[in-house]
C-alpha cells in the first residue's frame, strides 16, 4: 500500500532527528528532492519521496530512520 501523507518541513525534520530549519536549509541549497504539492506556497512531499530521499541520502550508511 502506498503512504500518501504528505508531510511539512516540521514532518521531515522529525523523521531525520533534525531542526525544521535544517531541512529547510536542505532545500534552499538543493538537497531535498522537488515538493510533490504546493499549498498557499508551502511546500508538502509524500512520506514515500522522503524515505526514498532518506536512503540515498550520502553519508546514510544504511541508518534505520523510524
Amino acid at each position: 500500500m502506498t503512504d500518501r501523507r504528505l508531510w511539512s518541513y516540521k514532518d521531515i525534520a522529525a523523521h531525520i532527528r533534525v531542526q525544521p530549519d535544517t531541512v529547510r536549509s536542505y532545500r534552499k541549497h538543493g538537497l531535498l528532492p522537488p515538493p510533490d504539492h504546493v499549498e498557499s506556497g508551502k511546500p508538502f512531499w509524500y512520506a514515500e519521496t522522503i524515505r526514498a530521499w532518506v536512503a540515498s541520502r550520502p553519508g546514510n550508511r544504511g541508518r534505520r530512520q523510524g
